[in-house]
């Protein structure tokens, strides 16, 4: 090992852990070269391909190395929150038809095509302006720039590092959820913790909020895959010795490594954009609901997870340009971060950590000493348990939407065995992980949410 592993977990959380490979991977993780400070383990943890999901490592810039499995498939699969005023109690009567607005306004599942279907030239320019496309197509407030990491663009990106069966995948998947762990969620803001950044934020107790969970879709994934591949050939040609070919890397200056990054960030903008369709078709889905004078929906924040970002973080006492990989887990910044909304600077960065479906979600703040402890970083979700064959195998899909249901959470899935896949059972749980973030002083609770209503793919 280069440098430690720190684990952030309580004792039942370690025992999870400690049930899969997940610590195994972060050791090997530990050994690749031009690491810096420690590998960082959430405890939202879970085995992952190369990295475990949860996972965060920073290497030199120069001198280190980038490596896609650190950063996951799903390039950019993050969460969005938006903030309403409109109280539950008021909207129950609606809930049903809401969720069956948003199921046939935002397309879900596995392939399934969006509504901004794109031609080669409108997906180059998405993969290099990210979110401040959907501005210049109407799909955007100019706020909504200001209340998404890195404005909703990373500077950098290279649409000729994608494939053509990146882009073929892509041209035709803007504006939906996909499949898997994503999702469009209308909660409730059941309690708030900090009045006064809930207030910021506007998030007020008993009205509902809205979440979105997805990412890159195939465009990202392609992109992953392809850089596997290739990478292979680099780690020969630059005699890096891997402790896991999963775990396959570039010198992040050579032109392999930054042939990724450029791709990487093309994914990333793509799904900036994808988030920001998304938030625009469930802003039509209320107006047809509660009608477009009392349902404005303002965006909280959106923040990704798998991402590798070049940032400035002081190790060991020294301010170094480092390569930060976050594989399942989101940034988490503290008060004084200058690229953050004025309004925010003071409390510090938004940390959007859901739940699994059916389970509550959580709004925190990042802080100062995440720097120190994780790279400014955070969790970003429940984390899994079980896996998706055992809970297809063991969960029964039509009886848990029966039983969400009987919750008094509308359900809209087009599959019964990825509803399974998804169920509570097969995840932590997520309040227990909040409060390992929480009290090691990563971050701090602002509010907690509920669902009321959830679409699937």
């Amino acid at each position: 090992m280069k440098v430690p592993v720190w684990i952030f977990a309580d004792e039942e959380i370690l025992e999870d852990a400690l049930g899969d490979l997940s610590t195994t991977q972060a050791v090997n993780v530990a050994r690749l070269p031009g690491l810096v400070g420690h590998v960082v383990v959430m405890p939202d943890v879970h085995q992952g391909y190369g990295m475990p999901i949860g996972g965060v490592m920073a290497t030199r810039v120069p001198g280190g190395i980038i490596s896609p499995g650190a950063v996951g498939y799903d390039i950019n699969c993050g969460v969005r929150v938006l903030a309403s005023t409109i109280e539950y109690k008021k909207a129950k009567p609606y809930l049903s038809d809401l969720a069956s607005v948003l199921y046939r306004n935002c397309p879900s599942g596995v392939g399934e095509k969006g509504s901004v279907p794109l031609n080669n030239e409108e997906l180059d320019q998405i993969c290099l302006q990210g979110a401040r496309w959907a501005l210049t197509q109407g799909y955007a407030k100019a706020e909504d720039l200001e209340r998404t990491e890195e404005f909703g663009c990373l500077e950098g990106a290279d649409p000729d590092a994608a494939s053509k069966r990146a882009k073929e995948r892509g041209k035709g998947q803007l504006g939906t959820l996909g499949a898997g762990n994503h999702f469009l969620e209308v909660d409730v803001v059941e309690e708030v913790f900090d009045r006064e950044a809930a207030k910021v934020m506007g998030l007020h107790e008993g009205c509902l909020a809205v979440q979105i969970h997805c990412g890159s879709r195939g465009f990202g994934h392609q992109i992953c895959t392809d850089y596997v591949q290739d990478l292979q050939f680099a780690v020969i040609r630059y005699g890096i010795d891997l402790p896991d070919r999963e775990l396959v890397c570039a010198p992040i200056e050579s032109p392999e490594g930054q042939a990724y990054l450029a791709a990487m960030k093309s994914a990333a903008n793509y799904a900036f954009a994808n988030r920001q369709v998304l938030a625009s078709h469930t802003r039509r889905s209320f107006h047809e609901v509660f009608g477009r004078k009392n349902s404005t929906l303002r965006q909280v924040y959106d923040i990704a997870h798998n991402m590798a970002k070049i940032e400035t973080h002081e190790v060991e006492g020294e301010n170094l340009t480092v390569c930060v990989h976050r594989k399942g887990a989101t940034r988490a910044f503290g008060p004084g971060f200058a690229d953050l909304p004025g309004e925010y600077r003071s409390l510090g960065q938004p940390v959007l950590v859901p739940g699994s479906m059916g389970t509550q979600s959580w709004i925190l703040l990042g802080t100062q000493a995440s720097d120190r402890l994780s790279f400014g970083s955070s969790c970003h979700g429940a984390g899994r348990v079980m896996s998706r064959h055992k809970a297809k195998r063991e969960i029964k899909g039509d009886r848990l939407k029966g039983e969400l249901e009987h919750e008094g959470i509308s359900i809209r899935a087009g599959s019964m065995s990825g509803l399974a896949e998804e169920a509570p059972q097969a995840y932590k749980d997520v309040s227990k992980v909040v409060n390992v973030v929480s009290l090691a002083g990563i971050a701090r609770k602002v509010a907690r949410l509920h669902p009321i209503a959830v679409v699937k793919g």
